[in-house]
C-alpha cells in the first residue's frame, strides 16, 4: 500500500511501515555497532550496551559532523522539528551518507495531552511509534521510581527525627539532619499532566504516618533525576550525579543529599538499565539512538550526552535535536550539552514554518483543536515578511555562536511558491542557507536539498563560542536575556535576589552554567509577546540548584513544573483493537 500522509494520519502510516521494518541486527550494524555491544528488547527495539562500547570506542576521536537542529519560537501546534530531524536523517542517507540521530524519548504527559507523541510525523518518523509513545524501555518509569524513592527517604526521615531523639537514632547509625521542612527541593513524580497533584498536603494522620507537609508532583521530566540521566557521560558518572541531588537543607542552611540520606545506590540501582540508549530506527531503516527526555522550557532539552558520545564515534553525521526554539533549546545545547561532551556543532538546522511565522507578524492567535484562521492556508506575504524578524532573531543566535545556520522550510500543503522564495530570500539575505524540505510528504526524497545544505554548511570553518563561566552568574543570566532574547534586562523577585546573592557568594555554586526556564512562545517571558520584541525584561522569580545535573534553573515567568490537561486530551483519540494494533497516536 502507498504511504501518503495527504490521507493516512502518522499512526496508519506507522502501521503500515512498521510491517516491514529493518531487522535491528541489520540497523546496529549500520550505525557501527558490534554484535557483543547491542542487545534485543523487543523484536523490533535494542539497546546499546555502553559498557561494552565503551570499552571498545573509549578514547577514540570524534568522526561525525555534528549537527543540531533547533528551530523559530513556535505555535501550540509544532512546526516538525522532530519530523525535520527524521527526515534529514534519511537525506542524508539518500546522498550515500551513514548518518545516526540523537532524539529524546516522549514523555506520557504530551503524549496524552495536546501535543501527542514525538514520533515524528508523514514519512519522516521513528518507530515503532507504539513502544516510543507508550514508555519505550522503562526510562521515565525508572526516572520516576528513584525521585520517589528520593521523595519517599526524605519524608521519612523527617517524621523518625521528629519522633526520636538523638540518642535513639544513633542507636539505628543515624545522625540527626535538622532538615528545614520549609526547604524541601525535590517534589514527587508522575509521567501524566495532573494539575490537581501540583499543591498537596502529605502526612495526614498520626505520628507513624510520615512528616505532614506542604508537598506536591511534577512531571516526571522535570525531575532532576532525568536531567542527571541526560548529562551523565558513563554509569560512574551517573552515580556519582544522583548523590549530588539537594533534596533540602538543614535548619543551619546546609544541603541535604540523596547522599546524606543513603538513597543514592538505590536510585542508581533503579537507573542501571536505563544508561543504556534505545536503538531505533527511522521510518526509512536509519539508526536513531533514543534515550533520555527532559523537557525543554523547564529543563535542558536535550537527548543524552551518553548517545551524542556513541554516535560522534560511529557516524559520518550525527543529528541531534534540541528542543522548541533556538533562544532556549539551541543556547542550552551550547552551554550546557557541548561544555558536557566537549563536542562542538558544525551546523544548525533552523526549523520555520509559513504558518509560526504569519503568528509573529502578527496572525490569530492558533489554538490547539480550534480551526485555523484563513489567513494561515492563504497567500499573505505582508504578513508573513514581518513575522520573518523572528526568524531573522533566531539566525542572530546562531551566528553569535559561531555555528553556520541552515534554514529549512518545512513545508505544508497550502504553503505557496512565492512564500517560500520571500523566507529564502530574507534568510540568505542575513548570511544563512536555505532550503525547502518536503520530507514530511516524500521522505529522504524531499529532504535533498536540505541534506546537501548541511553538508555544505558543515564544510565551513567555526567559531563555537561558550559562555564565559568565570563571569559573575547574574551577569550571565543579563547576558542570556540581552544577548539572547533581545531584551533590556532583567528583574529579580526579593525571594531570587537573595537566592542569587548566596549561590554567586558560594565557590560550588557560582561557576555552574545557566539552564532558563522560560516559555516556548515569545523570546520574552510573555507567551503572547511574538515576533522579536524590544524594551521588554525577563522576571526572574527563583534559583535553583541542580548540583547532580550540573547547573542552575533560572525559573521565569508563569512557568510550571507540572502541566495541565485540556478539556479534550489526545489520549481520548487513543485505542486498541483485539489484535493489540494502537491507533491514534500521532
Amino acid at each position: 500500500m502507498k504511504l501518503d500522509p495527504t490521507t493516512m494520519p502518522d499512526w496508519q502510516i506507522a502501521a503500515i511501515a512498521e510491517q516491514n521494518l529493518r531487522p535491528i541486527s541489520d540497523v546496529a550494524t549500520d550505525a557501527g555497532l558490534r554484535p557483543n555491544e547491542w542487545f534485543a528488547v523487543d523484536r523490533n527495539l535494542a539497546r546499546v550496551d555502553l559498557h561494552a562500547v565503551n570499552q571498545r570506542l573509549g578514547d577514540a576521536p570524534q568522526r561525525a559532523k555534528y549537527i543540531n537542529v533547533t528551530a523559530i519560537n513556535p505555535t501550540p501546534l509544532g512546526e516538525g522539528k522532530t519530523t525535520t530531524t527524521l527526515g534529514l536523517i534519511q537525506g542524508l542517507a539518500k546522498l550515500g551518507r551513514r548518518p545516526i540521530g540523537t532524539l529524546r524519548q516522549p514523555s506520557g504527559g504530551p503524549t496524552f495531552n495536546i501535543k501527542g507523541s514525538a514520533a515524528g510525523g508523514g514519512l519522516a518518523q521513528v518507530l515503532p511509534i507504539a513502544p516510543l509513545s507508550l514508555g519505550l524501555t522503562g526510562d521515565i518509569d525508572a526516572v520516576t521510581n528513584a525521585n520517589n524513592l528520593a521523595m519517599t527517604a526524605l519524608n521519612a526521615r523527617m517524621q523518625h527525627e521528629r519522633n526520636y531523639d538523638d540518642a535513639r537514632l544513633a542507636k539505628s547509625g543515624l545522625t540527626r539532619l535538622a532538615i528545614d521542612p520549609a526547604t524541601v527541593q525535590i517534589r514527587w513524580a508522575m509521567d501524566f499532566c495532573a494539575q490537581c497533584l501540583r499543591a498537596i498536603t502529605i502526612g495526614k494522620g498520626g505520628s507513624q504516618d510520615g512528616f505532614e507537609t506542604d508537598s506536591g508532583f511534577y512531571i516526571s521530566v522535570a525531575s532532576e533525576v532525568m536531567a542527571v540521566l541526560a548529562m551523565a557521560r558513563d554509569l560512574a558518572d551517573l552515580r556519582l550525579r544522583l548523590g549530588k541531588i539537594i533534596c533540602a537543607y538543614s535548619t543551619s542552611g546546609k544541603p541535604v543529599t540523596t547522599a546524606d540520606l543513603e538513597v543514592d545506590g538505590a536510585m542508581a540501582a533503579w537507573l542501571l538499565r536505563s544508561v543504556n540508549p534505545t536503538l531505533m530506527q527511522t521510518l526509512e531503516g536509519q539508526p536513531v539512538l533514543v534515550h533520555a527526555g527532559p523537557f525543554a522550557n523547564i529543563a535542558i532539552g536535550q537527548s543524552s550526552v551518553i548517545s551524542d558520545l556513541i554516535g560522534a564515534k560511529l557516524a559520518d553525521y550525527l543529528v541531534t535535536e534540541s528542543g522548541f526554539g533556538a533562544d532556549i533549546g539551541f543556547q542550552k545545547f551550547c552551554d550546557i550539552k557541548c561544555r558536557a561532551t566537549g563536542l562542538a556543532p558544525n551546523a544548525a538546522v533552523l526549523v520555520a514554518t509559513v504558518r509560526a511565522l504569519k503568528a509573529h507578524g502578527g496572525g490569530p492567535a492558533i489554538k490547539p483543536g480550534a480551526k485555523l484562521d484563513a489567513v494561515y492556508t492563504s497567500e499573505n506575504l505582508a504578513l508573513l515578511e514581518k513575522g520573518c524578524e523572528n526568524l531573522l532573531a533566531h539566525i542572530g543566535i546562531l551566528k553569535d555562536a559561531g555555528v553556520p545556520p541552515v534554514v529549512s522550510i518545512s513545508v505544508f500543503p497550502t504553503d505557496t511558491p512565492a512564500e517560500h522564495a520571500l523566507i529564502r530570500r530574507v534568510a540568505e539575505a542575513a548570511g544563512a542557507r536555505c532550503a525547502v524540505s518536503n520530507h514530511w510528504l516524500k521522505g529522504g526524497d524531499g529532504a535533498l536539498e536540505l541534506a546537501n545544505a548541511v553538508m555544505d554548511a558543515a564544510n565551513e570553518p567555526t567559531q563555537f563560542k561558550l559562555s564565559d563561566l568565570s563571569a559573575p552568574l547574574s551577569k550571565r543570566i543579563a547576558d542570556i536575556v540581552v544577548k539572547v532574547y533581545g531584551g533590556d534586562g532583567v528583574d529579580y523577585t526579593p525571594e531570587a535576589r537573595a537566592k542569587l546573592a548566596a549561590l554567586e557568594a558560594n565557590p560550588d555554586t557560582a561557576r555552574l552554567p545557566v539552564c532558563m526556564a522560560k516559555t516556548q512562545y515569545s523570546f520574552s517571558d510573555d507567551a503572547a509577546l511574538l515576533g522579536a520584541p524590544e524594551g521588554f525584561t525577563v522576571t526572574v522569580r527563583n534559583l535553583k540548584i541542580s548540583a547532580g545535573a550540573g547547573f542552575i534553573v533560572a525559573l521565569t515567568g508563569e512557568i510550571m513544573t507540572m502541566p495541565g490537561l485540556p478539556k479534550v486530551p489526545s489520549a481520548e483519540n487513543i485505542d486498541v483493537d483485539d489484535m493489540g494494533r494502537i491507533s491514534g497516536l500521532f
